[in-house]
């Protein structure tokens, strides 16, 4: 086993290996997966000197705790949390520097859901269709973390350029959610779509990384009946039978058979990804 690696000491509620994702497979049935605030991920790869794509840990609450058999530059980002090294307070969102057999935790969430470690060099698992994020959906990648596993490490980057580093934006007080109506608007009532547009709805405590479910007034349907399955899309707003809005996230189905009222600019779904559940959800339709 090489020395390039770090062993898991705490696992957390739910903790994934993520990329950027696995693009053009929604033909084969495989869904994009990736970081769920792609932003957050790309900014602590930045920090440590990997390029954008590299592959981070996302951490669900209540963080996680490794130790790297080596030196290595770590950075923690996404929703602010405590950060320690040996028990020692480090810095949240820069480089830090851990040496070997250090004990690194990343704390519980203290606004947000989701957090973010980097790893100079990045996390070296073998990747599936071009990709070394958890897919939670299709079991695609690796499974999530647990702990005594040892992930290896790639070669860290030799020298780190300096980083603008622009200000997380935190979790939203509001969730407001752009979407374009359709393909599936026809399928609902007149006072259906006036309710998607003006009341408000909540997070619900049910959403993950396939979808963030919403509570909230029902949508009445004018068309009975379902659909015969058709493609998905990322955030896409499916309406299964109870009436109340799903977005799809990252590792949504590619298909479905619920109808799909409209679809969310994929500029919000990062807000999605970091809203706690009872957060406030408005849908704005936009052209």
């Amino acid at each position: 086993m090489t020395d390039r690696a770090v062993a898991v000491v705490r696992a957390g509620a739910l903790t994934t290996m993520q990329d950027l994702g696995r693009t053009g497979h929604a033909h084969l049935g495989v869904p994009r997966s990736g970081a769920l605030d792609p932003g957050a991920a790309r900014l602590v790869n930045r920090l440590v000197g990997n390029p954008e794509g590299a592959a981070v840990l996302e951490t669900t609450v209540d963080g996680c705790a490794v130790r790297p058999r080596c030196a290595v530059t770590v950075a923690v980002g996404g929703a602010p949390c405590s950060v320690t090294v040996d028990g020692r307070p480090a810095a949240w969102g820069t480089a830090v520097r851990v040496g070997p057999g250090a004990l690194l935790e990343v704390g519980a969430a203290v606004r947000g859901l989701r957090s973010y470690v980097g790893f100079g060099g990045g996390v070296a698992v073998d990747p599936v269709l071009g990709s070394r994020s958890t897919d939670l959906l299709s079991g695609l990648g690796p499974a999530p973390l647990a702990v005594g596993v040892v992930l290896p490490l790639g070669e860290e980057p030799s020298a780190r350029g300096a980083v603008d580093s622009p200000p997380w934006p935190g979790p939203p007080d509001e969730l407001v959610l752009r979407v374009r109506l359709g393909p599936r608007d026809d399928w609902f009532t007149g006072a259906a779509l006036q309710t998607l547009a003006t009341r408000a709805y909540r997070v619900s405590s049910s959403s993950n990384r396939i979808g963030l479910r919403t509570e909230g007034p029902p949508l009445e349907r004018a068309v009975p009946g379902e659909l015969p399955s058709e493609g998905m899309v990322l955030g896409a707003v499916q309406v299964p039978p109870d009436g109340r809005p799903v977005v799809f996230l990252a590792d949504h189905p590619t298909t479905g058979g619920y109808p799909v009222i409209a679809v969310v600019r994929e500029g919000d779904l990062a807000a999605a990804a970091q809203a706690v559940p009872g957060t406030a959800v408005r849908f704005v339709p936009v052209r």
